[in-house]
């Protein structure tokens, strides 16, 4: 036991003295005494399957399962096939909230905020990573986004990721404490993965391979570290079996890798069960939820990204003129997706080509085209059943866990199987967003990075003020005008970046501000009302070091 807590390490945050077993907790707020039939399908009314016509945040409604079992008021037959998903809020006057005030408008927003330093070594930074910082604002609850930062102690290079999930938190939860050491074991070079064998035989303490940083919200599952340990060994067991002597792995493998195992365990883990009551219900709710995934790897000039799913990542590019623009470095994985379209309709008989992607969702119900998790879209019907009734008994009483997605004949239809982008990073390279789609539905990618590089230089971009095609009087031009110079002033009252981005897009009017009413009635929303004007929100920022960058590239060419 004393090799497992060194291996997984100590938590890099406020007191580094903790180790992993004092503080890997349940992540979901759901005590264990709870039902499975509960704990395993809550989130469903919010997931990201088959959206509702008549709430005004669409993207992420939940229809998995009869029409009989929904509610008429807020799901009338085939209403939603008359109206396209939209990314606009229903508009405010009809929210049921109250006036905030500036401080408690900033505690909400500041509750889940997060910021790491790179250190410095003889006041020189030796990382192309200055640092990070990041936030959450929830508007399912609980919570099915999270998040994860972690240093590879072995490789020294800087692993960022954003999980977005759906039906439930469970599968997001798991990505967040399990895929980096995927990813992480393998980067590991044979030789190291051989000691760590010969460690965990001799019963042997293991030397962590990641410095975590994390906030004290963000926790790991105390009860599921040893199953997700003898996973992570198995397959480290299998690399060393797959490698030869002296062989390095190559980044883009290593993370192809990490993410096709680690859904695989997740699915086996299901299948196989667990003695353990809680832990049985745990690897089910995980299994049966999904998640989409966002990971950054960053070491040296060096910056992948892995990608399943639609979280987006940006590059903030700073021109000569000072100005900002935008670089896509991931691909949403959905039906604006022309690749992914004709990539799924490849893959099965053109017998369901008019069924596999219906209303411009897998099988009519995913949003997402890729994600971890969701057997109901991977296993065969007669898997599913099987263990179904072989699970505990508070399953059969849920009517979600039963029903199989319509025109299901060629499973899988779904894959964890991320899409990799390298890019060497530049002196002009400034900064990079990882999101969730929570903030890409509000905001667009040009303006995101705008935003963002003016807080990161303190300058602002006159831009020409517009109003969007609104008539506006002299009057109301001339409030605009003002208002845009009190902000100027105001702009930095955030610490955090990701902070101040969720400001914007939670807060925007029609002309690109603030509008601190607006803002106000969006966050004072009761539970039941929040997931339906806007998504969870997770970002985080990561802004570069143009010098160490500069000089890497310089090393290079010489």
């Amino acid at each position: 036991m004393h090799s497992l807590g060194g291996f997984f390490g100590c938590i890099a945050c406020s007191n580094t003295a903790w180790c992993v077993f004092a503080v890997f907790v349940c992540a979901c707020s759901a005590p264990p005494a709870m039902p499975v039939a509960s704990q395993l399908l809550r989130g469903l009314p919010r997931a990201k399957v088959l959206a509702s016509s008549l709430l005004p945040c669409q993207q992420h409604q939940s229809q998995f399962g009869p029409a009989a079992h929904r509610p008429a008021s807020r799901h009338p037959s085939h209403a939603w096939q008359r109206h396209q998903p939209s990314r606009s809020y229903r508009k405010t006057s009809a929210i049921h909230s109250y006036i905030l005030t500036p401080p408690q408008v900033n505690s909400i927003l500041k509750a889940n905020e997060y910021s790491f330093k790179v250190p410095e070594f003889d006041g020189k930074n030796v990382s192309s990573v200055m640092g990070f910082e990041s936030n959450q604002l929830p508007a399912n609850a609980p919570i099915e986004d999270r998040r994860s930062a972690a240093t590879c102690l072995q490789t020294r290079g800087m692993l960022l990721g954003v999980f977005d999930g759906h039906a439930g938190c469970a599968c997001a939860q798991a990505l967040s404490e399990r895929l980096f050491y995927y990813i992480a074991v393998s980067l590991l070079p044979h030789d190291t993965l051989c000691e760590l064998e010969a460690a965990v035989e001799a019963g042997r303490a293991l030397s962590p391979i990641l410095q975590w940083h994390k906030h004290p919200n963000d926790y790991f599952s105390r009860e599921a570290q040893m199953l997700y340990f003898n996973s992570l060994r198995t397959y480290w067991q299998e690399l060393i079996d797959l490698t030869s002597p002296g062989e390095v792995p190559e980044t883009r493998e290593a993370l192809l890798n990490a993410f096709k195992r680690l859904d695989n365990d997740i699915s086996l883990e299901a299948q196989v069960g667990d003695p353990n009551a809680f832990l049985h219900y745990w690897v089910l709710r995980v299994a049966f939820s999904g998640a989409t995934a966002c990971v950054a790897h960053i070491d040296g000039p060096d910056l992948f990204i892995a990608n399943a799913g639609d979280a987006r990542a940006v590059l903030g590019v700073q021109e000569e003129d000072g100005s900002f623009s935008a670089h896509t470095l991931s691909n949403d994985h959905n039906a604006q997706n022309e690749e992914e379209v004709a990539r799924i309709r490849g893959e099965h008989p053109t017998s369901e080509r008019k069924t596999v992607i219906r209303q411009d969702r897998l099988l009519g119900l995913l949003m997402p085209f890729r994600a971890f998790g969701d057997v109901k879209f991977k296993w065969s019907i007669e898997l599913q059943k099987r263990v179904l009734e072989s699970g505990p008994d508070q399953l059969h009483e849920n009517e979600h866990t039963k029903f199989i997605p319509p025109n299901y004949h060629t499973p899988p239809y779904l894959t964890a199987e991320p899409e990799i982008t390298y890019h060497k990073l530049r002196p002009q390279d400034r900064f990079l967003v990882i999101g969730s789609d929570g903030l890409w539905e509000t905001l667009h990618r040009q303006e995101v990075v705008r935003i963002v590089g003016e807080y990161l230089t303190g300058v602002h971009q006159r831009q020409p003020l517009t109003v969007g095609g609104y008539r506006v009087t002299l009057g109301q031009m001339q409030g605009l005008l003002e208002e845009r110079k009190a902000r100027v002033s105001s702009a930095f009252e955030d610490q955090n970046s990701a902070t101040h981005l969720m400001r914007h897009a939670v807060g925007n009017n029609e002309f690109g501000t603030v509008d601190h009413e607006r803002l106000s009635k969006m966050l004072s929303l009761p539970e039941e009302l929040a997931r339906m004007y806007r998504d969870d929100i997770t970002i985080i920022v990561t802004q570069f070091n143009p010098h160490m960058i500069g000089a890497q590239m310089q090393e290079g060419q010489s």
